[in-house]
């Protein structure tokens, strides 16, 4: 890595609410007080998550459904843990919504709101809250049968309470493909019929129904197209307005993939192009990621929040997640983020940046304070949850930006203009040795230069960083586990007469205290 010159920071506390009834019974006083613990960012309150699952929004309620297991904190029998937030930012915990039956574990899928009562499983002034996903067969995957994953349905009456699975499931039977899982279906207006989309192995397959039971196959995409270097996995397609073309339209599909990742593992791509109900052709063939940090991944949007595009991914690698140094909870979310479109040179491409609702839990403490190489130091009490947000303006060469300890632990980014590479590192962030994959190399992304001054904001959380470059048209999610907080932050420019403008640091609220759980409200 180029000369970075280390810059300090951190964040604290804690994010998430209450668990379902069993954990309530075992939480301790230190609620969401443990080291580590994210205070602005969703993990359950205690065992194993990994994949966001059937986001939805409906009655004023943004419900996260995850994968869970509430047995251990290494991955496990797959349930669909949930909570809700009318903010989402403060979650609310409630019980496990779908549980492993005789026809498999529950895997990754996608919720939809039923509206017009397709399905006939809602009630007149009650629509069905409708979940499809994968049922894994654990028996069947032990036998070395190739048809051990197929996808089942259950509905909700009552905004998701309480969850009945259709009576004849699976709704649809695999063909005969090893990997054949996470569904994301979406109503397709101009078609008049719901959308399946399905990861496929190598390549994703397109489903059609008028009714969400009986499936039809319309096509498949990407058997030669995108990254290949892992298994495709949570599909999800939907289309955007492009923010600088008034009255244009951009269908995008999101593909995860592990390994194969731009900087190791998991990671998720995306294509833009056009779908017409039948066939998705893609408009470039180069390979694009919505994120290039080693820690996000299995990311997928709400449904039924209109226009507004809002993602969540799952912020670990695969190459380690099982073994990442957190108690009593392993796994946790990345900031919830809207994603928009954006046309340059002829070619689309999205940009990923927290939501607008962050801003309500975010206090500056430092305004335009510039002065080249200068270290800022926080206090205990703003050494936690911070934000960082400024401009580079066009006159700097390069920018090292670091985030340090008193005793030496520091994550770093570096900017170089010439080459058009953000390149970061944590091997002296704190606790690696539980993995080789964690830090035994340094990071790189590739910066979109289009225009000739750029911004970046820094949001860290206890035990992770995530960089939004130019409102996260490059965006970089990572973790790192600090024996100290972070309580300095330096920032250095060449040449050394520049500087940077606008400077903010802000810290963030945490969103969880006592009050918050369950029976003491």
């Amino acid at each position: 890595m180029k000369n970075f010159i280390p810059l300090a920071l951190l964040l604290l506390v804690a994010f998430s609410s209450c668990q379902n009834n069993k954990q309530v019974k075992e939480l301790q006083s230190g609620y969401y007080q443990e080291q580590f613990r994210p205070q602005y960012h969703f993990s359950p309150a205690k065992m194993w998550t990994n994949d966001p699952n059937g986001l939805v929004y409906y009655a004023g309620e943004y419900h996260l459904f995850y994968q869970y297991y509430p047995d251990s904190t290494v991955w496990g029998p797959m349930h669909w843990g949930h909570a809700v937030s009318r903010d989402l930012l403060k979650w609310e915990h409630l019980p496990i919504a779908l549980y492993p039956d005789s026809l498999g574990y529950i895997f990754s899928g996608s919720a939809v709101i039923d509206t017009l009562n397709t399905s006939g499983l809602g009630q007149p002034g009650k629509p069905a809250m409708i979940a499809i996903f994968t049922y894994h067969d654990p028996k069947g995957e032990k036998k070395g049968t190739m048809n051990f994953q197929y996808q089942g349905l259950a509905f909700s009456l009552d905004k998701g309470r309480t969850w009945t699975k259709y009576s004849k499931n699976p709704v649809l039977p695999n063909p005969g493909l090893r990997d054949f899982r996470d569904p994301s279906v979406s109503w397709n207006n101009a078609a008049g019929k719901w959308i399946m989309t399905m990861a496929a192995g190598d390549h994703v397959r397109f489903y059609s129904s008028e009714n969400l039971i009986s499936w039809k196959l319309e096509s498949e995409f990407g058997k030669a197209i995108g990254a290949h270097g892992g298994v495709w996995e949570c599909p999800s397609l939907f289309e955007m307005n492009v923010s600088n073309e008034p009255g244009k339209k951009i269908w995008v599909l999101l593909v995860s993939i592990n390994p194969g990742g731009p900087n190791g593992g998991s990671a998720t791509q995306y294509f833009t192009g056009t779908f017409d109900g039948h066939t998705f052709k893609n408009d470039d063939n180069g390979i694009r990621w919505v994120d290039y940090g080693p820690d996000n991944y299995a990311g997928i949007l709400w449904s039924n929040t209109g226009d507004r595009r809002i993602f969540l991914g799952w912020m670990n690698n695969w190459n380690y997640a099982n073994k990442v140094p957190t108690s009593p909870w392993r796994g946790q979310m990345t900031i919830p983020r809207e994603l928009s479109l954006i046309s340059l040179n002829s070619k689309y491409f999205l940009r990923s940046y927290p939501v607008a609702e962050l801003d309500k839990i975010t206090h500056p403490i430092i305004n335009n304070s510039t002065e080249n190489g200068a270290v800022i130091k926080l206090n205990d009490e703003n050494a936690g949850q911070i934000r960082i947000d400024f401009d580079i303006p066009e006159n700097i060469e390069s920018l090292s930006i670091g985030l340090s300890t008193d005793s030496g632990q520091a994550i770093e980014y570096g900017y170089y203009r010439k080459e058009g590479k953000i390149i970061w590192g944590r091997s002296m962030s704190g606790n690696a040795a539980f993995s080789d994959a964690f830090s035994n190399k340094g990071f790189s992304a590739h910066v979109n230069e289009f225009s000739a001054e750029h911004s970046v904001t820094i949001l860290v959380d206890h035990c992770s960083a995530e960089f939004f470059f130019d409102k996260g048209l490059t965006s970089m999610t990572t973790l790192f586990f600090p024996r100290k907080e972070f309580t300095k932050i330096k920032l250095y420019t060449i040449p050394f007469s520049a500087s940077i403008k606008n400077l903010k640091v802000s810290s963030i609220e945490s969103v969880w205290s006592k009050q918050d759980k369950p029976g003491e409200k």
